[in-house]
């Protein structure tokens, strides 16, 4: 049976014109595990509410990070690709769960390169229905009959991610600097609540996330503290001189908190003048870590007294990043090699 490797991506728009990024967002914010209130609501608030207003602000913050040849996010993908595809003999291809190019298109172009058992990597470091469950729902709807896939688990903790990541933070650290921000993507605080399977851990206490919970394998904000402790553990770095927050809130529900934005306000007033950030629930750049961090963010903690930000790229087509995600799509072939030869 032939085999081929799909990543997927979350998406962009086709261009930084204000048309294609009305069509991206009405696509992206009218999936139920994005805005999850019932269809008519959710119509509703997205095409009164955003749509005719957000589209020109976000349209000028694609322009603001946007390259000759296209999206940051599409071509960093592209080049992951690429670079995944050097280490194997079998079609590998990238997705977007919005927008170009498609899981659907892209399932029939590797359908017809004669693939039949797909391996799908979720680009999403942790868990949240809003990345990883939509995705694989997608592409489980939209796989053709005669192929069966397989799916990467999310690798918020595993060594080979947290050596890529803090390897490529390290090199941001060899200078002076008071303090490591570790900005993750937010999420409405009832997604978190809602994919609870014992209903009454998640946010229900302060160290939700540092008791041991089976709510933790679903849990996006578990994982994100996770992954910070692995980090700060593998850098050498104290509690005291790094910290978490959580950025991109839209609406006015509560979301995971405390947001970067008031923390990039904050801490100049704290002593903090020069601040790495870095953020590890992406893996390749983006609107959200070129413009939001990179540009919107820098001008925050300057105007708050900060003297120097210093973004950390996402990984990427990092060398030791593309080694460790083939060796681990390698051990994955393996293992379901394995277990077809123990049925057989």
């Amino acid at each position: 049976m032939s085999r081929g490797i799909l990543l997927v991506n979350l998406g962009t728009p086709n261009s930084h014109e204000v048309a294609d990024v009305r069509s991206y967002l009405n696509q992206f914010l009218m999936d139920p595990y994005v805005l999850d209130v019932p269809w008519v609501l959710r119509r509703l608030i997205v095409s009164c509410f955003i749509l005719p207003f957000r589209p020109p602000r976000s349209a000028a913050a694609y322009a603001s990070i946007w390259e000759p040849e296209g999206s940051p996010l599409l071509l960093h993908s592209r080049a992951l690709e690429t670079s995944i595809a050097s280490h194997f003999p079998i079609p590998c291809a990238v997705a977007m769960r919005y927008g170009e190019p498609s899981i659907e298109n892209t399932l029939n172009q590797l359908h017809d390169q004669g693939v039949r058992e797909l391996l799908l990597v979720p680009l999403y470091p942790q868990h949240a229905q809003s990345t990883r469950t939509t995705s694989i729902e997608a592409v489980q709807r939209l796989l053709p009959n005669d192929m069966s896939v397989r799916v990467f688990a999310p690798f918020f903790d595993r060594p080979g991610y947290i050596h890529s990541l803090a390897a490529s933070i390290e090199e941001h650290l060899t200078c002076q600097w008071d303090h490591l921000l570790l900005s993750y993507h937010g999420l409405p605080e009832r997604h978190i609540t809602r994919s609870d399977p014992t209903g009454n851990h998640c946010l229900q206490r302060d160290d939700c996330c540092s008791t041991p919970s089976p709510a933790h394998d679903g849990c996006y904000r578990h994982q994100s503290y996770r992954t910070s402790e692995l980090l700060a553990a593998r850098l050498q770095i104290p509690n005291e001189r790094y910290s978490v927050s959580f950025q991109s809130r839209l609406g006015r529900l509560p979301w995971l908190t405390p947001y970067t934005d008031d923390v990039l306000r904050k801490l100049p007033g704290q002593g903090i003048k020069r601040l790495v950030v870095a953020c590890p629930a992406f893996v390749v750049d983006n609107l959200e870590t070129l413009e939001e961090i990179g540009i919107r963010g820098r001008e925050t903690f300057l105007a708050a007294g900060g003297t120097e930000l210093t973004l950390v790229p996402c990984l990427n087509d990092n060398g030791d990043w593309v080694k460790t995600l083939a060796h681990w799509c390698r051990e994955t072939f393996a293992e379901s090699q394995n277990r077809t030869a123990e049925k057989a």
